[in-house]
């Protein structure tokens, strides 16, 4: 055992500080075309609503200590002083290397894509129209297990009563095929497909193109609590795809092909979300609009809600995507799979976006900007 350990080290993931001259080297390969903008000015109403955010905490909590003492207040100085300096970005970005320390995310973290997908739905139920697109059920309960006992910080249990007793919440089995919420749920929507609607929950976010040609937004609202088991590793297992062919197009291309095996394949995987009818989105873990290739979700023990950072990720190699993005980011969003050096980038609506966060999977270079 001690001859295996001294082969194989542990990983170390910490912060990494970096110089001031290697900021300012950084900083010089920065480009706000590379996301979409005709400006960094054009990122301050992502900004402000990072900072509406950050504004409602109490300044000197500790957001974490894992890598380096973290304030909310160091979050709202931090976001304060880009949005001050936004105006003088194009002409000196420089400022970004004077005006903040950098810390540098080690390991480099992988990237992954997420996106807000368009989907075929009716408000009310119609023959062709069978799927229901359910509400947050009111027999869910949630507790919050770090007012038990400080060792479950930041853990959460979802769960029903059944009997006067606690048991888990149902999973997609058993809401799906058994019907198991049928009157405890409100149904929101009906959709035409059932495995648009595995894909939504997969984003979290996005919108219904109802029969009349209107286009509604529809958001997140809950869990089930179940651990998310990937259909595509299913997929890949069982041996009915190869690894380079998984991706979202591909798997709806099988289902398409092999109807009667999508049921069997998407009930391998509990976890089940719910949804809510939203005036307008997509909308994060802040409660806040999200930004194209600007908003990111990160686990927050790493990259707390309302962190700033400059990232680097080549996105070349993607179909149908020749550029790199070399600009701004904001922790905005959280994910149930992002743990750990694991980022989603938020890839914005329609074909493009969905074919860039079905093929990103790579890592990239991220460093955190906290205000001198």
């Amino acid at each position: 055992m001690l001859f295996l350990s001294s082969c194989y080290p542990v990983k170390k993931y910490y912060l990494k500080p970096i110089s001031t001259d290697e900021a300012e080297h950084l900083v010089s390969k920065i480009d706000p075309r590379s996301q979409g903008l005709r400006s960094w000015n054009d990122i301050s109403c992502a900004v402000k609503r990072s900072l509406e955010y950050v504004s409602k905490k109490p300044p000197y909590k500790k957001v974490y200590s894992k890598y380096i003492d973290l304030t909310w207040g160091d979050l709202k100085d931090t976001l304060e002083e880009l949005l001050k300096i936004l105006p003088e970005l194009d002409k000196n970005p420089k400022l970004l290397a004077k005006r903040f320390k950098w810390y540098e995310l080690v390991p480099s973290p992988l990237f992954t894509g997420y996106y807000e997908p368009l989907i075929e739905a009716s408000l009310r139920p119609r023959p062709d129209y069978p799927y229901p697109i359910y509400g947050l059920p009111k027999d869910l309960k949630i507790a919050n297990l770090g007012k038990f006992h400080p060792k479950w910080k930041g853990q959460v249990l979802v769960y029903r009563i059944e009997k006067g007793k606690i048991r888990p919440y149902y999973t997609r089995e058993e809401i799906e095929k058994q019907r198991a919420i049928e009157n405890k749920a409100p149904k929101i929507a009906w959709a035409k497909n059932l495995i648009d609607i595995y894909f939504l929950q997969i984003q979290g976010s996005g919108r219904l193109l109802l029969p009349d040609g209107r286009i509604i937004h529809i958001g997140y609202a809950g869990k089930n609590g179940r651990p998310f088991v990937s259909i595509g590793k299913i997929l890949i297992e069982s041996g009915l795809m190869q690894p380079e062919e998984v991706n979202i197009k591909n798997i709806k291309k099988f289902f398409k092909k092999h109807p009667k095996l999508m049921k069997k394949i998407l009930y391998q995987d509990p976890s089940y979300v719910f949804f809510r009818l939203l005036p307008d989105g997509p909308i994060g873990a802040m409660g806040k609009k999200l930004t194209p290739y600007i908003s990111l979700a990160t686990d927050p023990s790493i990259l707390p809600l309302g962190s700033m950072v400059i990232f680097f990720l080549d996105l070349k190699e993607i179909k149908n995507s020749p550029f790199s993005i070399k600009g701004i980011g904001l922790s905005q969003d959280v994910g149930g799979a992002i743990k750990g050096h694991r980022i989603d980038l938020f890839c914005g609506f329609g074909d493009k976006a969905e074919a860039i966060a079905g093929g990103l999977k790579k890592e990239g270079r991220v460093f955190l900007l906290i205000k001198k």
